[in-house]
């Protein structure tokens, strides 16, 4: 069981060479008072190097001094009492290959010795607030200058690893992909009209919970699809709505599955959002034609965004050439969010890292410019890669007017024509893909996930 995490823990220290590498795990956080917590997820970084999926842990490498230390605090018996018996902090330590451990008012005070060393310490940006008060307590930094003063070579030398899946994680995220499957199709079996999003959340989560696994993310289920993370379940399904999921689990050992659908109210969609649907379905293929090894996922984001544009021009709502639509971002009106990232113990994985390390090569930029700023991976594809594919279409009318009224793209988004698919709302769907050792690029699940109308409409038909 240490194995995987003791290969991980050497070949970071082999990458970074010297210093003192500082691993937070997260603590519980009180919702509302402090005995009602949040559910507990450990950190994922924490997690791949130590595997260790219990609150109030912290670890360290010295990579000098060839030490690895978990620290954390031993049960007392009112914990026991409240929580139940566990493993020794010793014994946890010891399913993960560390056989040193101390109590955590050890931290600051090994950390001292390593300074008064000259050790540098490394650290990750936080993204909690406990953890900016610890960093601020072990190291004396300011929570704002925090994030700016985080070690980048410990942040690249993390994601060089934790970007390069191997076949036992492959294995774990269509874990996840599969239970996310089910997921829709309760879904696709519950939405009809008179029934609220509520409802549909609710089997759609209890699928989750019924494998003993979690949620991924926060589960869309909404009639506003141009509404790109809406979470109010306040709506009723009516008759000629579009119904967005964007839905995942995550397995016990919390790697990550990512889906959405899109799918009719009432039996069948219109003429006209299927006509868009078909459209979507369209880049959807345009994207995944460009998979391949060496070829930047970036390729897949302009097919994707290419197809959006022609389509967009057959509808009358744009004009012109659509590769140059889609080069130049005026397809951006239609599409405005990046077509995927990558996936693992989170769901954007690494996000809290920074995404031009983990989703751009080294060197690249990541664009300023609407509808390419929030493209999460642009760089070639490499073996060991898992990513999600997910173009959308949305009529956004706040958008529309800011556009118009700003003169953007005129010589090609017919703002004329635009008035009447004001209230069409937004569809999209959502598959994952590994790339495999051998340099192919598969489709991640065991249970096909609905895509084409026949099979939206098969699946509807299982309505209880």
């Amino acid at each position: 069981m240490n194995a995987p995490y003791a290969r991980r823990r050497a070949q970071l220290s082999k990458d970074m060479g010297s210093g003192l590498l500082l691993f937070l795990g997260n603590n519980e956080v009180g919702m509302n008072y402090a005995d009602n917590t949040y559910r507990f997820r450990q950190d994922s970084t924490f997690l791949y190097f130590f595997g260790l999926d219990y609150p109030g842990l912290a670890a360290i490498i010295d990579v000098d001094e060839d030490q690895q230390i978990v620290f954390g605090n031993e049960l007392t018996i009112d914990d026991i009492v409240w929580t139940g018996t566990q493993p020794t902090l010793r014994e946890k330590a010891a399913t993960v290959g560390i056989g040193q451990t101390l109590p955590m008012s050890e931290l600051k005070n090994y950390i001292v010795k390593a300074q008064r060393k000259g050790q540098p310490v490394h650290f990750l940006p936080p993204y909690r607030g406990d953890h900016q008060v610890q960093l601020l307590e072990l190291l004396g930094i300011l929570p704002a200058e925090q994030a700016e003063r985080s070690s980048l070579p410990f942040i690249k030398a993390i994601v060089k690893q934790r970007n390069y899946k191997d076949l036992d994680e492959i294995r774990a995220i269509e874990e996840s992909v599969d239970i996310s499957t089910e997921m829709h199709l309760a879904a696709y079996r519950k939405v009809r009209p008179g029934v609220h999003e509520s409802e549909v959340a609710a089997v759609v989560e209890e699928v989750a919970c019924r494998h003993g696994n979690a949620l991924a993310f926060p589960t869309i289920a909404t009639v506003q699809g141009q509404v790109l993370h809406n979470h109010g379940f306040i709506h009723e399904l009516r008759e000629g709505d579009i119904f967005l999921l964007d839905a995942g689990a995550e397995t016990r050992t919390h790697y990550a599955g990512d889906l959405s659908s899109s799918m009719p109210v009432g039996e069948r969609f219109t003429q006209r959002q299927a006509e868009v649907y078909e459209i979507h379905l369209r880049s959807f293929q345009a994207a995944i034609d460009t998979l391949k090894v060496g070829v930047p996922f970036r390729n897949a984001h302009i097919a994707a965004a290419t197809e959006i544009a022609r389509g967009m021009k057959e509808l009358g709502l744009m004009k012109g050439d659509p590769a140059e639509a889609a080069e130049c971002g005026a397809y951006a009106l239609f599409f405005p969010c990046g077509l995927g990232h990558m996936v693992g113990l989170d769901v954007h994985n690494m996000e809290n890292l920074g995404e031009q390390y983990v989703g751009y090569a080294e060197g690249e930029q990541k664009s300023t410019q609407f509808g390419f700023k929030s493209l999460r991976l642009a760089r070639p594809l490499e073996p060991g890669f898992v990513f999600t594919v997910e173009p959308g279409i949305y009529f956004i009318p706040e958008l529309m007017d800011k556009w118009e009224a700003e003169g953007q793209f005129r010589d090609f988004i017919c703002y004329d024509r635009l008035g009447p698919w004001r209230d069409f709302t937004g569809l999209r769907n959502e598959l994952n893909y590994a790339v495999m050792p051998d340099g192919t690029v598969r489709q991640l699940g065991t249970i096909r996930k609905p895509m084409t109308i026949e099979e939206v409409y098969a699946a509807k038909s299982l309505n209880p």
